[in-house]
């Protein structure tokens, strides 16, 4: 179980680790580049490179993960095309942020349809990430079995807080390039812009937005608190992150190095699973003493602005049958 400061330590001895270990690089017979859009202090990055060191351990070398992590390799749109391509072997998206080429993928961040991490895990452990997976099959992505975890989702603003819908009416809000999100705060009435998270605190120092929204582990590895006065507690989504490697590439890895690599991904994803739960827990208390205001938000006025939309009648008609009632079967009735 790591803590909030054990993450910052264990961030520079991962470091460390992929540094020392650089110079086995040429030795191996597979070396493979690994990107993603969070911070060095993040669970996704601090996981990762355990998982790291354990497979160029067990495989005495023969693989070599390196991993890009802060949007080094480009913003999430720029690795999504690497990563299909073959220019990027691993690749590490949020499910908000696949949702444009795996559609499917964006029921994950239905809003409301989760009541705690376990139902959503219940959903995604089972029939509804098994279909979620045969997507990105059809995409030439291999997909890790065991996702990790993002997190609810909040609304943070710099000038109200929003308790009610109200409140987000003419809002300008950042969302990732995500049709699911855009199109609940559309409903919503708010101004919903889509941009990478790498842009995010430079849009929000500036004013070109007003508002975003993201787990609480991004909001403080990011430090959105220095640029954002409130914090809506809605959980409006969950979110998961989603292991991916190019499937041809994939391929080219024998079997016995395959299930090495296979193992410590999925061991580390339970892992970070458990860190956000851990980091969700004492955020909160720990964003307040750095200035962060908290309030808790009408949940039922937006679920009742959201039917009456008819946001949810939308997105049954966009999935279709399977895929509701997959959803349905882990969390109930939806909309």
């Amino acid at each position: 179980m790591l803590n909030r400061r054990a993450f910052l330590g264990a961030s520079v001895a991962a470091t460390s680790l992929v540094v020392l270990g650089s110079g086995r690089a040429g030795a191996a017979e597979f070396t493979l580049k690994w990107g993603h859009s969070m911070q060095d202090n993040h669970p996704l990055t601090i996981r990762g490179r355990e998982a790291i060191e354990k497979i160029r351990e067990e495989t005495g070398g023969r693989v070599d993960i390196q991993m890009f992590p802060n949007s080094q390799l480009g913003g999430d749109s720029d690795m999504a095309s690497q990563v299909r391509s073959g220019a990027l072997e691993m690749y590490t998206p949020a499910a908000t942020s696949f949702a444009p080429l795996v559609p499917v993928v964006g029921i994950v961040n239905l809003a409301f349809a989760f009541k705690d991490s376990a139902a959503g895990w219940a959903a995604i452990d089972g029939e509804l990430g098994a279909l979620i997976r045969k997507d990105f099959g059809r995409l030439g992505l291999h997909v890790f079995e065991n996702m990790w975890e993002n997190g609810f989702r909040h609304i943070t603003t710099s000038q109200k807080p929003v308790i009610a819908p109200a409140d987000l009416d003419g809002m300008k809000m950042r969302v990732p390039i995500s049709p699911m999100l855009q199109s609940m705060f559309e409903a919503l009435k708010a101004a919903p812009t889509s941009m990478n998270v790498s842009e995010l605190y430079s849009a929000l120092q500036t004013g070109v937005v007003d508002g975003q929204e993201n787990p609480l582990s991004v909001i403080a590895t990011r430090n959105f608190n220095e640029v954002q006065k409130y914090c809506s507690l809605t959980r409006h989504s969950w979110d998961t992150w989603i292991p991916v490697a190019n499937l041809d590439i994939w391929k080219t890895i024998p079997e016995d190095l395959q299930e090495v690599i296979s193992r410590n991904m999925n061991a580390a994803g339970l892992l970070q699973r458990e860190d956000i739960q851990n980091m969700e827990a004492t955020l909160k208390a720990e964003l307040e003493a750095k200035g962060m205001t908290f309030v808790t938000p009408d949940r039922d006025a937006f679920l009742e602005a959201l039917k009456t939309a008819k946001y949810y009648e939308h997105w049954r008609g966009v999935y279709g049958e399977e895929a509701w009632a997959a959803l349905e079967k882990a969390v109930g009735p939806l909309g």
